[in-house]
Order: structure tokens, then sequence, then C-alpha cells
């Protein structure tokens, strides 16, 4: 016994399994994570040290090439750049596409260790960490206040607002920018210092000692055992100006008799501003693999709840690739939904049958949704390339239940009844359907062992245009002949005499087709000097125009962002390099009208460093 058979005779069996895929794929859609291209896994390893207050040139010399030189030999190492700046060095080992990178990490990790005797004994230790597209920023959120400085301003942040956003599901990483962080500082005063014939360690020491809190044990009280503890740890600037570092004669000597102690902040060495205005600035990461759009949508709660909590205190969203992502993927969901309309208008065009036309429209929705519960539990994501292998199949969804229902509806004019129609009509072209799918999907099959990160781009494509194809089989040979066998009638003409002008040109137009068709292939045996010599000078100029047309890896998009890094000569204040970038704010903003936010990130070690356009 066939499929189609089988289906036409258990149609019951036919319907729950259909419902059972459509319920799989409604809930699949609902759960599968949506981004904007499929998350790729670049084969790539970064290495970060930090040695403060080193020049470039020494820090390439120092810390740089000792570590090119240990990574150098590693197994499946393709390419090494390094960044060295001043006090920070910064390592990028590619690896051959297929390396397994947690291998080559602690391959890394080894040579590392092995090259630890070389390098400076005070500098931070490197860190090794993995390339991953996750590590850039998916929010930039901006915080203001008419009632706080920028030092009470970022306190308030890192204390009140932090911890709160890195609860968010799906958030990695929080980064806080801008304002001012709160630094004590002592001066020391030398000429004292030589005076009373002390070392600046001795007070460094005497600090360090003084300002912790150590645990003094277990001590009985009673029936209870109590652990105690000291709190030696300075409360308030006060304190630290009562401590003793020292004693002459008797006499002790504090703090505040050699030094300066003052409650400031630390060096400013960045500058953020927003539209003009000194503001703090926080950059989101997202967990690798985390849904973006839900990542965001979690965020902008959480934010509303602080204007609730705080109303003087006001977050605002000055980039969000939520939104991107939202419209590319309604855009792409769009062209879907339109291009299955156009189809069954078409199918209806030609088919001049309600019956039909509702036969094959069915076929098209139950293949897609249950394309979604393949695409998760393949652990696909819902992006522009799924997507658009989804909509590139809904094209193709119907060519298999149009050869079934034509092959049942030619037995009906031959005379067959509904159920003999449908049995022997669709197992006549089981085989053929069977075929044409199998031979379309085999089409994609090299892209599914391609390499490399245009493998892992289109990879998705293939899957989904080869799944939505193996549903739109299973449909055209099941759910297809159990309709047909039920509500497929011989068309007959409307009463309606708008309705039956209608159908009679929609049946003139494919018989006018058949007739030029005709016509265009006798013309062409006739002369076939002429076609084929044609069809070669087509190839040759194809060839010859292939050249010309340009070649990149993803198309060009508009996100609605301008960013703009500047760079001055080495040694310029930061002072002066935000008056710079202020300056080319403001020709912006007069130059730019329809800018909603200008940002601006003045200084040394900023990721992000420059001026951003929304």
């Amino acid at each position: 016994m066939n499929l189609p058979h089988f289906s036409i005779r258990r149609p019951v069996t036919t319907l729950m399994v259909c419902l059972i895929a459509i319920l799989l794929g409604a809930i699949a859609f609902i759960n599968i994570p949506v981004d904007l291209m499929p998350e790729i896994v670049y084969p790539t390893l970064s290495v970060s040290a930090t040695y403060e207050g080193v020049a470039p040139e020494e820090m390439e010399n120092l810390v740089t090439r000792p570590l090119e030189q240990a990574f150098a030999a590693a197994p499946g190492v393709e390419e090494i750049t390094s960044t060295s700046s001043e006090g920070s060095s910064s390592i990028r080992v590619s690896f051959t596409y297929g390396t397994d990178l947690d291998e080559a990490a602690n391959e890394l990790r080894s040579r590392l260790d092995r090259r630890r005797g070389s390098l400076p004994e005070d500098m931070d230790p490197p860190v090794i960490y993995k390339f991953d597209v996750s590590q850039f920023p998916i929010m930039f959120l901006s915080v203001a206040s008419p009632d706080m400085d920028p030092r009470t301003l970022r306190q308030f942040v890192e204390k009140n607002i932090q911890y709160r956003l890195e609860r968010v599901p799906g958030v990695a990483q929080f980064s806080v920018r801008g304002g001012l962080r709160r630094e004590i500082h002592v001066d020391l005063d030398l000429n004292k210092l030589r005076g009373l014939d002390m070392p600046v360690s001795q007070i460094v020491q005497a600090i360090q000692r003084e300002n912790v809190n150590l645990p003094v044990g277990q001590v009985s009280e009673g029936r209870f055992q109590v652990l105690l503890r000291t709190q030696g740890e300075f409360q308030d600037v006060e304190q630290l100006r009562g401590l003793v570092i020292a004693a002459r004669n008797g006499v002790p000597i504090y703090l505040r008799d050699v030094a300066l102690v003052e409650d400031s902040t630390e060096e400013i060495n960045q500058i953020v501003s927003v539209d003009g205005n000194p503001a703090v600035r926080l950059f989101i990461n997202k967990q690798s693999g985390a849904n973006t759009v839900e990542v965001s949508d979690g965020v902008k709660r959480e934010i509303e709840r602080i204007h609730r909590d705080y109303p003087n205190v006001r977050v605002n969203t000055t980039m969000d690739s939520a939104d991107f992502i939202r419209a590319s993927i309604q855009n792409v969901r769009e062209s879907a939904i339109v291009g299955s309309l156009l189809a069954v208008v078409i199918l209806l065009f030609f088919l001049r049958s309600f019956a039909s036309t509702v036969v094959i429209g069915v076929s098209i929705p139950i293949a897609v949704i249950a394309t979604f519960a393949l695409m998760y539990f393949s652990g696909f994501t819902l992006n522009t390339v799924s997507f658009g292998g989804l909509a590139l199949g809904v094209g193709m969804l119907v060519d298999n239940a149009i050869v079934v229902l034509e092959n049942i509806f030619r037995h009906r004019e031959q005379g067959s009844d509904l159920r003999r129609a449908a049995v022997e009509g669709s197992s006549e072209v089981s085989t053929a359907v069977t075929a044409s799918t199998l031979t379309t999907v085999a089409v994609f099959v090299p892209v599914v062992f391609m390499a490399g990160m245009s493998g892992q781009t289109f990879k998705q494509l293939a899957y989904v245009v080869s799944f939505s194809l193996l549903c739109s089989l299973l449909v055209a040979l099941t759910i297809v002949p159990v309709l047909a066998a039920r509500i497929l009638r011989q068309p007959s003409e409307p009463r309606s005499r708008i309705m039956r002008a209608l159908y009679r040109i929609a049946g003139a137009v494919p018989e006018s087709l058949a007739v030029r068709h005709e016509r265009s292939l006798a013309w062409a045996i006739n002369h076939r000097a002429t076609v084929v010599f044609s069809c070669i000078a087509l190839l040759v100029a194809a060839l010859l125009l292939a050249p010309t047309i340009g070649v990149e890896l993803q198309p060009e998009v508009d996100e609605g962002q301008v960013r703009a890094d500047v760079e001055l000569e080495p040694g310029t204040r930061v002072e002066v390099t935000d008056a710079i970038m202020q300056r080319l704010g403001r020709i912006v903003r007069e130059k730019v009208p329809e800018a909603d936010h200008i940002m601006i990130e003045s200084g040394e070690d900023s990721p992000w460093r420059g001026a951003e356009e929304h």
C-alpha cells in the first residue's frame, strides 16, 4: 500500500498527523531565537595583555613579540595580527576553519605558560578569549539626571542600575563609560618625608596593612559559638588622615602630617557625551546564542521599572540592534506572505476552480509551519538567511501539489469517481514528484558541506529549503489526495455574468499561451542552427560580463547609523581630543538635522571610540 492510498483510506490518522505537525511548528515558531544573521563561529582567539604605564614601543618589544613567537608554531595557526598601544597589547590568532577552538585555546595557554618567564614580572597576566559576534554590544544606553553631578551619577549607575540590568535574562556583560569614578588621593610632601627620613614604601605598607578586615576566629559565648572579625577598612577620609604611620621619640606621626588626603576622582582619560551633554553610556552584550530581540525587550522592561523607582533619572536607548532585526525579519516575513498570496492568486487564475485552489493553498501553510519545527529541533535561528530560504521555498512548495492535483483532475475528466481518481492519480505521479523533489534537494547538498564562514552562513539556507521541499512532498502525497477525494469537482461556468466573463478570460489566456508556445517550438525546430548559435552567443556574453560584477561577502545594509573614528597624534590630551570631537559633532548637527542622537566618546582604551550618529 503506497502513501496516497493509505492517506485516503485513513483520513483521520492523516488529519491527526497533520495537526501534530502544525502544533509542533506553531510552538517552535514562538520559541525559535530571532537574530539578524546565523550564528557564526570565527576560528579566532584573542589575547589581551596589560602593562600599565609602558610606552607602545616597549610594549611591543617586551610583551607583543614574545607572545607572537610563542603562538606562531601552534597547530592550525593561519595568521597572527597584533596591536600595541600605551599599556596594552592585543593579539589576534586566526586558525584554519575546522579547528577545535577549545583545543586551540588550551594549546595557547600551555605555550603562554612556557613563555611566562620571558615576560615582565610586574605586568598583569595575559587573558585568552574567543572571538564572538556577541562580544559586540547589542544596545547603547545613556543615563542622565539633572540632580546629579558626573561623579554622583557614575556611582549611582554602578550601585543601583548596573546589577538590575545584568540580571536580565540573556545579558552577558554590562560596561559603563563616562562620568567620574571616586578615588582617594594621597599627595605626599617630599620635604617632610626627607625631614623625617621616611621612605614612601613605609607609608604605602602602612595604608595596606591597616585597610583590611581580618577574621579573628570562633569565640564561645554561653551556649553559642560566635565568629568574630576585625573591621579595619577605612570608612571615611578622616580615618585615613588619622592613620599613624610612624613614631618619633614616642610622638605619633599621622598621615595628615606628611600628606594631603582628598576625596577626589580618578584621572580623566575618557569623556562621554550624548547630544553635546555629559552623560554616562552603558554597553550591553548578550550571551552567545541568546535571542537579541528578547534580551532587548527584557532590558527595556527593566528600564521602565527603573524609571518608576527613580523618577529623577532618565535612561534612554541611543542604539538598539533589535530594531534593525525586527525591521529586517518583518520585511522578509511580509515578502513571504505576499509571495504566498500571489501564488494562490495565480493558481486560481490558471486552475479556474476554487476547490482546486483551496486544496493547493492549504499545502503551503502546512509545509511552512512543519518546517519551523524542523528548524527548531535543528538549533537554527529565525534570521534573514533562514527566512529568506523559507521565502525561496514557498514558490516551489506548490509544484508537487499542482502535479498531483492535475493528474487527479485528469482522471476525473476520464470519468473516474473522486476516490478512485485521487488514488490512481496520486499514485501514478508519486515516483515522479519524489524524484523531482530529491533532485532539487540534491542541489543544496554541496552547500551543507561547505567550509568557512560562507558555509556557516548559507548552511541554514540549504537546510530550510530542503526541509520545506520534503514537507511539501509529504503534503502532496497525503493531504492533497485526501482533500481531492472529498471536495474536488469538475469546473463549470459560474452563473453570474461577470464571473462567467472572468472565467472565460482566465481560460482564454492559458490557451493563447499554449498556442504561441507551440508556434515558437515549431520555429525553433525549423531553425536549429540559429537557436544553437544564439544560445552559445548568450553564454559567451554572460562569461564576458561575469568579471564586471562586483564581489562581496554580504550585501550592504543601511542600519541608520554612521560611525566615525578620529585618531589624533600620540600623546594628545583627552580634553583636546574631546574639544575637536565636539566641534565635529556641532558640524554634523548643523549639516544633518535629521540625526536623532550624536554620541561622542573621547579618550584611550575605548573599544568603541569615536563619534556615532543615529
